[in-house]
């Protein structure tokens, strides 16, 4: 798949351009009917998805960054074939076919979307957010990523050049951002755990070591 050239820790699943579709209106409505029916509460199911979303899914993927920020072998193995050095650490399956990983550095900066449709690698980062979904995203993405990552709160040195990357079934991609100042001797679960979904999409910067609970 041909590149098209064109950070903060939180979630924008409510961001302002999120538009509602046919499938999440089918999904409140069966939410109510559980609720109502007493089978569940809101409350359980928030916690579930955020849980997919944030914490079980998004780890693998910030395994992955952490054990290539902490060996340079890894790293190239990562480099060479990221489906094979992904498959290393037991995550296979589920969209994690055919993966590139894309190394962010002081003179670069990777994201990727799928334009087309919502191809995401549900393995490593868990539940695509609502937002990684939507229209405006998938097209302002490509035509605006300065401005996109401004929304999100990225702001970049004007020198760095932003790359963007459209996933599809026969190409997936993770971003490997650059590793924070302060994290010499971090263990890998250490280091994982500064890692965060957005990060890994582009769309965000990992957290700063010392603000893992922000």
């Amino acid at each position: 798949m041909a590149e098209r050239p064109h950070d903060h820790d939180h979630d924008h699943d409510d961001h302002p351009w999120t538009p509602p579709s046919d499938i999440e209106a089918r999904v409140r409505a069966l939410e109510s009917l559980l609720v109502e029916k007493g089978l569940t509460t809101h409350d359980a199911i928030d916690t579930l998805i955020s849980a997919f979303e944030n914490d079980l899914g998004p780890m693998h993927g910030a395994r992955v960054v952490a054990k290539a920020w902490s060996d340079p072998a890894y790293r190239q193995r990562l480099e060479a074939d990221g489906t094979n050095a992904i498959a290393e650490l037991g995550y296979r399956g589920l969209q994690t076919e055919h993966v590139k990983a894309l190394f962010n550095s002081a003179t670069d900066h990777h994201m990727w979307v799928c334009t087309l449709c919502s191809c995401y690698p549900w393995t490593l980062l868990g539940i695509p957010p609502v937002w990684f979904k939507s229209a405006p995203y998938r097209s302002r993405v490509v035509s605006h990523p300065r401005e996109v990552l401004a929304d999100f709160g990225v702001t970049l040195d004007p020198t760095v050049k932003v790359h963007v990357w459209d996933t599809s079934a026969e190409q997936r991609y993770i971003v490997i951002p650059e590793r924070p100042d302060g994290t010499q001797g971090f263990t890998e679960e250490q280091l994982a755990a500064l890692v965060t979904r957005d990060s890994m999409i582009g769309t965000g910067f990992v957290k700063r070591p010392g603000a893992t609970d922000e």
